[in-house]
């Protein structure tokens, strides 16, 4: 639900984190309308975006071969080789700052060097092209990884970013030493749509829900997504977070969602021999219980319903 950079920025110098010198300025930097001084999603951007860097993390980004711009956030110094380093792929409505935040100290304490990409047309990422499948950005982020000296790594997938974690290790066995994938319906197919799985029939209300322009999208998002949603949802607040994460690429998003879908079916799906964690929740009503079973018939690792989820995903990845 979180998601999209804000308008009018000047773009960065483009760098290798393998050579520069100096980080990428920070947009908190860089000129803003004056509005947005006033809106407290632009705060909180703000706010997620400084946990990255007082972390030790830092902005780059990489120009790829056909055209796209690739946002990561890398380590900011050096690292001992003896470090692991550990991929982070947000969801669908969040770019990166937004969704893994919280997790980034945990993390680095237990030894890892995190790589935190923006997917292409969230964030800072970007595309001329026309390509909008999974498969796609797999291949974009791969190629960007290798641009930062990665050649093998752990990777953790949420929601959207499951979907490209799960290609990244089909294509890319050698690379991706372990993979884990947190409320991620890899193994839906389109008729799941029509037959009443999931609490949208089609993908034009998937679509207004998950790329929302209205205050009662959000609040019908939030419903699907919390557990617990929160009582009262101002609407002078939704309007300004809409504002700020949810009117850039909205025809590239809802482009994203029907490449995902359209014809999709699990027989397809490629194998994979990564030893695999599945993280799911019980109550989880975007992608419901049954496609966590359905993965389950691939005899991977499967976890519902975890609380303090980072302490399993260190537990898990530690051996990388």
């Amino acid at each position: 639900m979180q998601e999209q950079t804000r308008s009018q920025k000047k773009r960065p110098t483009h760098i290798n984190p393998s050579t520069a010198t100096n980080p990428i300025p920070d947009s908190d930097q860089m000129p803003r309308p004056r509005s947005q001084w006033w809106s407290v999603t632009t705060a909180r951007d703000r706010c997620h975006r400084r946990s990255f860097t007082s972390a030790g993390l830092r902005p780059a980004f990489f120009p790829l071969k056909d055209g796209a711009t690739l946002h990561i956030w890398v380590p900011a110094s050096p690292s001992p080789s003896s470090r692991r380093a550990l991929v982070l792929l947000h969801g669908f409505g969040a770019r990166a700052t937004w969704q893994w935040s919280p997790f980034l100290r945990p993390l680095i304490r237990a030894g890892f060097d995190l790589y935190v990409p923006d997917l292409l047309f969230f964030g800072d990422s970007s595309s001329p092209t026309a390509h909008r499948s999974d498969v796609y950005q797999a291949r974009s982020v791969m190629e960007a990884l290798t641009s930062a000296g990665l050649d093998h790594f752990g990777m953790v997938g949420i929601s959207y970013g499951g979907f490209v974690a799960y290609q990244i290790a089909a294509l890319y066995p050698n690379a991706v030493d372990k993979l884990v994938i947190v409320s991620a319906g890899v193994c839906l197919e389109e008729s799941d749509l029509a037959s009443g799985l999931f609490a949208v029939s089609d993908m034009a209300e998937a679509a207004s829900l998950l790329v929302p322009q209205q205050p009662d999208d959000v609040r019908q998002l939030v419903k699907l997504t919390f557990c617990k949603p929160p009582p009262i949802m101002p609407t002078c607040f939704i309007r300004d977070y809409i504002q700020v994460m949810c009117t850039e690429n909205v025809k590239e998003k809802t482009e994203l969602l029907y490449a995902l879908i359209n014809g999709r079916k699990f027989a397809d799906l490629p194998k994979i021999n990564q030893e695999t964690l599945i993280v799911w929740g019980d109550q989880d009503k975007v992608f419901p219980l049954e496609l966590c079973h359905r993965l389950k018939v691939l005899q991977f690792l499967v976890i519902i319903c975890i609380l303090y989820v980072y302490i399993l995903l260190i537990s898990f990845v530690e051996t990388v």
